[in-house]
């Protein structure tokens, strides 16, 4: 990342591979990163009406108004075998989930041709209990995946899980059946063969991802933990690549990035947040 890509930024890009700008990512990433620059977008951008004392709040009506020319700008410079993933939550109003978040995932599909390929799930596995009169806590968040062609970059070996206790009595003894690629009597195309996982120490994981969330006071009100940015970034990325996040907060996304050998670039409004993220990327060095 040199400085005849990047300008305007706060900090030497030399200094662990991260730049960050202070501003508003549509206008920094027009003037500021050139097209198809970056190999990543993993973000969490403020929530309808959410941290208004740190961001101003968008109202839920507005959101998707708010958020279709920022990610125009994601797509002018993204690669095209990138990936954008983005963590993002609905709101209760009126005693009913406001549908900004479904609006705003149509909208990029029709109005930007964003393919969105997954949806994971966050389960907050320390959330503690709570509720309201017509519901409970939520315990996980939504993470949408979008990509702008087919063919893009995944590295899914790089987040492999332990088999797990199951393979015990599930591989000990094998039917004809777990011999072939058993298809479903109904016909859906679910089919298998499980003697494939016979001698295996690792295997895939689901789309639903079992982490704590961020309990410590990162400088920020709403940090995300830093297993999550980790994750998407090795499992979309190489070493040597370039990870952006819109809307960098505390700099989460930037310090796994950095630890996972990728270059990082990161934005926000607050210069505040900008002078958190320059000192704690130095501390990396």
């Amino acid at each position: 990342m040199g400085r005849a890509a990047l300008n305007g930024f706060m900090g030497d890009p030399a200094e662990a591979g991260a730049a960050i700008f202070l501003g508003d990512c549509t206008e920094v990433i027009a003037r500021n990163i050139p097209a198809q620059y970056v190999n990543m977008i993993v973000t969490s951008p403020p929530y309808a009406d959410q941290r208004s004392g740190n961001y101003g709040g968008i109202h839920p009506d507005r959101y998707v108004e708010w958020f279709l020319p920022k990610a125009r700008a994601f797509k002018d410079c993204l690669a095209p075998d990138g990936s954008f993933v983005l963590n993002i939550k609905e709101k209760a109003v009126g005693g009913e989930k406001h549908p900004y978040v479904y609006d705003l995932v149509l909208a990029l599909r029709r109005e930007q041709d964003w393919r969105l390929v997954d949806e994971y799930c966050w389960h907050k596995r320390n959330c503690y209990p709570g509720k309201w009169p017509n519901r409970f806590r939520d315990s996980w968040e939504r993470l949408y995946h979008f990509a702008l062609s087919p063919k893009f970059k995944m590295r899914q070996e790089e987040v492999m899980v332990p088999m797990g206790d199951w393979r015990e009595k599930r591989l000990a003894s094998l039917s004809d059946t777990d011999m072939l690629r058993d298809e479903s009597r109904h016909g859906n195309g679910f089919g298998k063969r499980v003697e494939n996982w016979v001698g295996r120490d690792m295997a895939y994981p689901t789309n639903v991802l079992h982490m704590a969330t961020e309990c410590g006071h990162k400088g920020h009100p709403a940090a995300f933990p830093k297993a999550l940015p980790e994750w998407f970034i090795r499992l979309f990325t190489d070493e040597g690549d370039t990870v952006l996040d819109p809307f960098a907060g505390s700099g989460t996304t930037l310090i796994a990035a950095i630890g996972l050998g990728r270059k990082a670039i990161g934005i926000d409004t607050q210069a505040e947040y900008c002078e958190a993220m320059r000192s704690a990327v130095r501390a990396l060095s």
